[in-house]
């Protein structure tokens, strides 16, 4: 009858973290906290930099998954806003026919008192597992979306880039906005 109890007991605490698992994780980023989308899952940064890093489930039909990093290189580091969107702009080429200014978009609104610019790019990605590797050849992956954030926190800024095939970004869309929104 003790081991009947004892695995109830276990069985009910794997529901609960399924449960509790199910609302998604509570991130922060320079004491300002949401809570990111239950499908996005975490997992463990790979550097110091990396402070937040989720693998977003593709969507039917797409061969990869999506990805989402926060990063942080200290307070003042990471470059300017312009020199990050010019280094993302080098990681995404706009399809053939599509000019520059129809398959880059940027821009500005606040999340609470911080100022947030917001970069989209549209065409194919150069996948790199290490991305500022110049010896790393990378893959090209057509009908991709990278989205760079820059969140100029009273701490920061802190980066973020999401990346993925075009039709899990369209999916993750309005679940990345709310979560990028809801900082407070």
């Amino acid at each position: 009858m003790k081991r009947l109890a004892f695995a109830a007991v276990i069985a009910a605490a794997f529901v609960v973290g399924a449960r509790a698992e199910d609302k998604g994780m509570v991130t922060e980023i320079d004491g300002l906290k949401s809570t990111a989308p239950a499908e996005w899952k975490s997992a463990k940064p790979s550097n110091q930099m990396q402070i937040h890093l989720f693998t977003i489930p593709k969507a039917e039909g797409d061969k990869y998954d999506g990805s989402l990093t926060v990063f942080f290189f200290g307070a003042g580091g990471g470059g300017g806003t312009k020199a990050n969107i010019d280094r993302w702009k080098g990681m995404i080429k706009p399809a053939d026919g599509v000019k520059d200014e129809d398959a880059f978009k940027t821009n500005e609104m606040k999340v609470g008192d911080v100022k947030v610019t917001v970069f989209e790019g549209n065409g194919t990605y150069k996948h790199k597992n290490r991305p500022f590797d110049p010896k790393e050849e990378g893959e090209l992956r057509p009908n991709y979306r990278l989205v760079g954030v820059i969140f100029e926190s009273p701490n920061g800024p802190y980066f973020m880039r999401m990346v993925g095939p075009a039709k899990t970004m369209d999916a993750n869309k309005k679940a990345f906005e709310s979560w990028l929104k809801n900082f407070k």
